[in-house]
């Protein structure tokens, strides 16, 4: 089993937007959202077809984003390619 230490450092972010950040400025969709939790961007999901999350992830090399969507508490790290399954909120 991955062992992942990226979600040790983790601490509360402001959310960059309520939505992904650049398919808001291009009107654009998105399936699902994530938020970094290093600097608050929020990206739309590998399964949206922009795929914003990861890609802040190759410009910053921040590892680790928590689900933006309501109810779910859960992470993932890019690094280790790792689900932490019970975060808190960390939405400021």
């Amino acid at each position: 089993m991955p062992v992942c230490n990226h979600f040790e450092t983790v601490h509360p972010v402001t959310p960059s937007a309520q939505g992904c950040e650049e398919c808001l400025k291009t009107g654009d969709s998105w399936v699902h959202l994530r938020m970094c939790l290093i600097c608050g961007h929020v990206g739309c999901c590998d399964s949206s077809k922009n795929k914003h999350a990861n890609a802040h992830f190759h410009e910053t090399s921040h590892p680790t984003v928590q689900s933006f969507e309501p109810g779910e508490l859960w992470g993932w790290c890019y690094v280790d390619e790792v689900v932490e399954k019970k975060l808190p909120d960390l939405k400021k």
